[in-house]
């Protein structure tokens, strides 16, 4: 019999990876809500905390020479600066949900998850979400009358950059209809799971199948 007190396997990392409004927090939100066993990813970051924003449930806010001192000891996964501003995803939470069984949802982009391959490659699923089309991306874009012109314009041409690297991940999902979409995503996790690589039971079972009489 397992030990109760270990989990039944090793948890993964989840990354999920797409250009701006082809669908990738919509299928973040839906895994997060429909399964127990799939834990967000809370980054540090050295921007300040907007009102509507909580420490410790959308990030956890340090100053500059706090991160530093993260990036220099090799305690991120993967780092970025942007716009000034710098985010990190730190190791140890992740690997301390991933020994307890627990699945981590990394919602990073390209140059995060090619960080995080490097650091802990065998623990890694990636999934690439592609638009339909780039007409139906601008069409999203303009639906969600969060930005302006010039900004959608923006996020279209980096959106090109970004589809370059479709390669680098293990899985694409061509997200034309959103239950479709959800419902591969939902798959390819539970078949991640069962990799025999994962399943901290088996080498126990086994044992105990071959030493039956």
């Amino acid at each position: 019999m397992p030990d109760p007190a270990k989990p039944p396997r090793r948890g993964l990392m989840l990354v999920l990876s797409s250009p701006s409004g082809a669908g990738k927090s919509t299928i973040a939100r839906y895994l997060m809500e429909s399964d127990k066993d799939i834990v967000l990813s809370v980054s540090v970051t050295t921007r300040g905390r907007r009102p509507s924003e909580i420490e410790g449930v959308h990030y956890h806010f340090i100053d500059q020479k706090a991160f530093g001192l993260m990036r220099d000891r090799g305690e991120l996964l993967e780092w970025a600066e942007v716009h000034g501003n710098c985010y990190g995803t730190p190791r140890d939470p992740v690997e301390a949900a991933l020994i307890s069984g627990k699945d981590v949802l990394f919602d990073i982009d390209w140059q995060g998850a090619d960080q995080v391959a490097r650091a802990m490659p065998e623990d890694l699923v990636r999934i690439f979400v592609l638009p339909p089309s780039m007409r139906e991306l601008a069409s999203r874009l303009e639906r969600r009358a969060e930005d302006t012109p010039e900004v959608i314009a923006k996020r279209l041409a980096n959106a090109r950059s970004e589809i370059e690297h479709w390669r680098d991940y293990d899985y694409v999902i061509i997200n034309k209809d959103l239950q479709t979409s959800l419902e591969k995503a939902r798959a390819i996790l539970y078949a991640e799971r069962m990799r025999r690589a994962r399943d901290t039971y088996l080498e126990t079972f086994v044992a105990g199948l071959l030493s039956e009489t």
